[in-house]
């Protein structure tokens, strides 16, 4: 699939939108922003919200946020972007994205992996 300037801008304000939740513990919001299949995967927003913030503190409370160049890993768009985390840490979440029937995008799932890795 090829991802067109207004998909990527789309993508960007989706996981900005959903960052952007989490730093005022909006459960609801934040959650919105995920695929149908990770909501059913968490029942609800609190859930989701405590899986995050448990799992991953770099993207529940980032100190730097920098977006990467759009790619596709097995087969899946994906937005890496640069976070650094509450404890100075660089990663890189890798957020895997979803184009809906409406063709507004969600997220599908995220990886956090060490700066150093490659991505394939």
């Amino acid at each position: 699939m090829i991802v067109n300037d207004r998909d990527s801008i789309a993508i960007r304000t989706v996981i900005e939108s959903q960052l952007a939740a989490f730093q005022q513990d909006d459960a609801e919001a934040a959650f919105a922003f995920a695929s149908p299949a990770i909501q059913e995967q968490f029942q609800s927003a609190e859930n989701f919200l405590r899986m995050v913030m448990l799992n991953y503190p770099a993207v529940y409370r980032p100190r730097s946020v920098f977006f990467e160049k759009i790619t596709t890993v097995q087969d899946n768009i994906t937005q890496p972007v640069l976070l650094l985390s509450p404890h100075g840490v660089p990663l890189r979440a890798l957020y895997f994205m979803e184009k809906q029937p409406d063709d507004t995008w969600r997220i599908n799932g995220c990886i956090l992996v060490s700066v150093e890795a490659e991505i394939i």
